[in-house]
């Protein structure tokens, strides 16, 4: 069976902010190499984390990926994200809950500034 995503972004109080974690989990569903993927939140917005593992396991899912929507390893990647996965691994026994590394700096990343970079040369011409 294909794995579940969870993302996991920080969230905002401004929902406008909450909605590129929604297209990225449209995104990913259309590629259809998952077996479900929902979107969740830290904080501020709303379906939290617990929210969005319970709803992965109640697809069916028995691998869930949960992928940390960060580009900064601080406190909540390094202490807060293994707490939750902790409570969904109690909470859900036949389900497997794998964090995957945050954003970060992967080696795309550069690409992505890069890409950024240009744009904002382009506006200000």
């Amino acid at each position: 069976m294909l794995p579940a995503v969870l993302l996991i972004a920080h969230g905002s109080r401004v929902a406008a902010a909450n909605q590129d974690l929604h297209k990225i989990a449209e995104a990913l569903r259309a590629t259809e190499r998952y077996s479900h993927v929902a979107a969740s939140f830290l904080e501020l917005a709303q379906p939290s984390i617990p929210e969005g593992g319970r709803e992965c396991a109640e697809a069916g899912a028995t691998e869930v990926l949960m992928l940390p929507y960060f580009l900064s390893a601080g406190s909540h990647v390094s202490k807060d994200l293994e707490r939750f996965r902790e409570e969904l691994l109690q909470a859900y026994p036949g389900v497997r809950f794998t964090l995957c590394p945050h954003l970060g700096l992967h080696p795309l990343m550069l690409d992505i500034v890069r890409a950024r970079l240009s744009e904002g040369q382009a506006v200000a011409k």
